[in-house]
């Protein structure tokens, strides 16, 4: 990798953190991270100031200031850096599709009550998080007043929902001011998921109710924030730190020219010498990848995920492509948050989309997880035994009888892919070795937004499938998340038997790809209440999150069963648990199958596509028939 390095060590310098615009009545102090011998202005209004250098010692790092006097409260600005302008990296507030930034007292974006909003911080285990597209959720809810806006998720019938389903936390995907969807153009067709960093501190402006007004789209995404904490919901935010819209326009570009960015080795010649340059490294698969190991860029990480905690109330964190940023930044985020609640909530990809110009063991990947204590990663492991391989559509993993050493990859996302005596990891799809020192550094899922949702893949899968069989496979798949020992994550509409028209990558699909079909809840009504059931069972049981790895071994026994069988025992009143030994059984045979079971008088509270903590019969004896393709959940 070819790096800039700076004469800067921000550990030890605090004269610098990135509060490019500092607000007060009496005047306001600009400043900006630049290059040593720049020439750097801040434009105000037309009217251009020259910024000082300023670098206390030979460890600083060298930025430039700017005071201005009187008072600039609703003023635009820009930075200019030989000849470059930008917002800067860290604006606060922005004009329209986020080209200067605004002077603004961010006590006037509070909404009523927000001094006395509270963050939702709960144990790892206790969370069960459903990931939404702001737009996908509300576009086409007949009732909603705000369609595809922040403020849709304050209303009645939004709360209400999330609060039936019984979800706890709200992985919203970027919610930053992002560069694909022109904000004054919104009565055009126009949509994307959010994947393309522009202001990373600023809410994007088309889910706000008036892009132009800068203090409208911040004071919305509070509101909403703020309806969420009340109904007991955190707010979960993605966050996409590992690459940037473009370079060329980028404001990390325009404020420090390659210095937030990775480039790629030279390539040696025959003769000698090198044959120049090859770029810019390309891991995440979008034309660049920043270099999070930079002291500045690593800090621009740790302070905007305190700015958003501390500014916005969000209370946990997806990353976007972790593997794409270093471990040393991962950890030392994971510290920073910490001093302010340890239960702020970290998970990410275990993976980058390409090779990244770091070697893969410096990297956050899934596999170097033991070396990030409290940071989570999805299971593909787990995905791909349940509905098939992420790279072949048609293949449907466990749910076919030809498909054979799938199981063990099943039990290895049970325990949570830690260390357990019963799992032979040489036998699972992808991780040859436990990757979690805990369960809740696994998140257990079987589907999500950039992928075919789980409806379109059964079908894509299992040709000519019908209804019914489609509701049973649907429903046993997530059985196998929700009773888990990760965390639990789900797609939103999944329990709507949402679809996308097999539309497996829809980031720039229309609404009619995207959009939850709302009228599908009274149309499948058994599959809401089957999700609703089936989360409330996870949540008033903690044998299903006893959150410690030793908990998981000593509690947790797999049972003998055949290959399209996966049975366990959760004994001895497991995380301390009312009920004394429970008994999950997931079947994926297109036959009932007749299963051994410790002797005893079991209640039944899971059979055939239902769930009733208070009883659905009782069972008697050592063995037990399971219907095809469900799970059967009893104990004693």
């Amino acid at each position: 990798m070819v790096a800039l390095t700076v004469a800067c060590d921000p550990q030890r310098d605090e004269t610098f953190v990135f509060d490019e615009m500092s607000y007060t009545p009496s005047e306001t102090v600009f400043k900006l991270f630049a290059p040593e011998n720049a020439k750097v202005f801040v434009v105000v209004e037309g009217d251009s100031i020259e910024m000082q250098r300023k670098m206390a010692s030979a460890d600083s790092c060298p930025f430039y200031k700017a005071t201005v006097e009187g008072d600039l409260k609703g003023k635009t600005y820009e930075f200019v850096v030989d000849g470059q302008s930008s917002p800067g990296v860290f604006a606060k507030a922005v004009t329209v599709n986020g080209k200067k930034g605004v002077v603004v007292d961010m006590r006037d974006t509070n909404p009523e009550g927000w001094k006395s909003d509270r963050h939702v911080w709960r144990p790892a285990q206790d969370m069960v998080v459903y990931e939404m597209h702001h737009r996908d959720f509300s576009i086409a809810r007949e009732d909603a007043k705000y369609k595809g806006k922040f403020l849709a998720l304050t209303e009645p019938w939004a709360i209400e929902h999330l609060s039936a389903l019984g979800i706890n936390a709200v992985h919203i995907l970027p919610s930053y001011d992002y560069g694909s969807v022109d904000e004054t153009r919104l009565d055009k067709p126009q949509y994307n998921w959010g994947y393309d960093p522009v202001n990373y501190n600023v809410p994007e402006g088309s889910y706000s109710t008036n892009p132009a007004d800068p203090l409208c789209r911040i004071r919305e995404f509070k509101q909403m924030v703020q309806a969420l904490h009340k109904a007991g919901i955190a707010v979960i935010l993605d966050v996409v730190y590992n690459h940037t819209y473009d370079i060329e326009h980028s404001n990390f570009q325009r404020t420090y020219k390659d210095y937030y960015y990775r480039r790629t080795h030279p390539q040696p010649l025959p003769n000698g010498g090198e044959k120049g340059d090859l770029g810019y490294s390309n891991g995440s698969g979008c034309g660049n990848e920043t270099a999070s190991e930079q002291p500045m860029m690593r800090r621009f990480m740790v302070e905007s995920v305190k700015y958003w905690v501390n500014e916005y109330h969000v209370d946990g964190f997806r990353f976007d492509l972790m593997g794409c940023h270093d471990i040393t930044t991962m950890n030392t985020i994971r510290q920073a948050l910490d001093e302010i609640n340890p239960d702020i909530f970290i998970y990410g990809e275990g993976w980058s989309a390409g090779a990244c110009a770091l070697p893969a063991d410096s990297l956050g990947m899934k596999a170097n997880i033991p070396q990030m204590p409290r940071i989570a990663a999805f299971s593909d492991d787990l995905r791909d035994a349940l509905r098939g391989p992420f790279s072949d559509d048609t293949k449907p993993g466990w749910f076919d009888p030809k498909e054979e050493n799938l199981k063990e990859s099943i039990k290895a996302g049970i325990v949570g892919m830690i260390a357990h005596p019963q799992v032979d990891y040489a036998q699972v799809n992808y991780s040859k070795e436990p990757y979690a020192l805990e369960p809740t550094q696994m998140m257990a899922y079987v589907s999500c937004h950039d992928d075919m949702c789980l409806v379109d893949r059964l079908k894509a899968s299992i040709p000519g499938i019908q209804e019914k069989e489609l509701i049973r496979l649907d429903l046993l798949a997530q059985t196998a998340v929700f009773t888990s020992q990760g965390v639990p994550f789900m797609l939103s509409g999944e329990e709507l038997l949402r679809t996308k028209q097999g539309v497996h990558n829809s980031f720039e699909s229309p609404d009619s790809i995207n959009q939850l079909d709302w009228r599908n809840k009274e149309r499948y009504p058994e599959v809401f209440d089957y999700y609703k059931n089936l989360i409330a069972l996870r949540k008033a049981h903690p044998a299903f999150r006893m959150g410690k790895a030793e908990l998981v071994r000593q509690h947790l026994e797999f049972l003998p069963t055949e290959e399209s069988v996966v049975a366990f025992r959760l004994k001895n009143h497991a995380g301390g648990d009312a009920w004394q030994d429970i008994i999950v059984i997931l079947n994926a045979d297109r036959e009932a199958q007749m299963i051994s079971i410790p002797e005893g008088r079991y209640s039944v509270v899971c059979c055939d596509g239902k769930i009733d903590q208070q009883g659905l019969g009782e069972v008697n004896g050592n063995r037990v028939q399971v219907a095809p393709q469900s799970a059967l959940i009893i104990h004693n």
